[in-house]
C-alpha cells in the first residue's frame, strides 16, 4: 500500500494502471493453479462448484500468453509490479510467520488492523485480543 502511494504521487496512473494490471493477472493465474493442483492432489474435497478442468486449463494457456507478452513488451513495469508484490514478503514474516511475538508487537499488529478495518469499512472491527475476553 505504502508503494502504491509512493507511486501515484511520483509517477502517472496510466503506469499505476499497468503495475496493478500486472499484478492482477498474475495472481489470478497462481489462484487458478492452484485451482489444478487441489483438484489433482484432493479430489475428495467438497466443492460447491465443479467445473470441468478444460476451462481452467484454457484460462491458463491465454493466462500464459497475456504474461509472456506483458513482460516481453514492458518488462520494466512488470518488474515494478514484483517488487511491489514482494514488499508483501516482511509483512507475512512479521504478522503471520513470526509465531512467539511480544505482546507489544501483537498489540501494535492488532491495533493496526482494527484502524485498518475501521478505515476502508471491510470488516466490522473487532477491538481487542481473543485472550482479554
Amino acid at each position: 500500500c505504502l508503494a502504491t502511494l509512493i507511486i501515484m504521487l511520483v509517477g502517472d496512473t496510466y503506469t499505476l494502471i499497468n503495475y496493478v494490471s500486472f499484478i492482477n493477472y498474475l495472481c489470478y493465474g497462481v489462484t487458478i493453479i492452484g485451482l489444478i493442483v487441489l483438484r489433482w492432489k484432493k479430489p475428495q474435497i467438497f466443492r460447491p462448484i465443479k467445473v470441468n478442468l478444460l476451462i481452467p486449463i484454457t484460462y491458463l494457456a491465454f493466462w500464459a500468453f497475456l504474461l509472456i507478452f506483458s513482460l516481453y513488451s514492458e518488462p520494466i513495469v512488470c518488474g515494478v509490479g514484483l517488487i511491489i508484490i514482494l514488499t508483501g514478503v516482511p509483512v507475512f514474516f512479521l504478522g503471520v510467520y513470526w509465531r512467539n511475538k511480544p505482546k507489544c508487537v501483537n498489540r501494535l499488529i492488532e491495533s493496526m488492523t482494527c484502524w485498518g478495518q475501521k478505515l476502508c469499512f471491510v470488516v466490522y472491527p473487532q477491538c481487542g485480543s481473543a485472550e482479554e475476553e
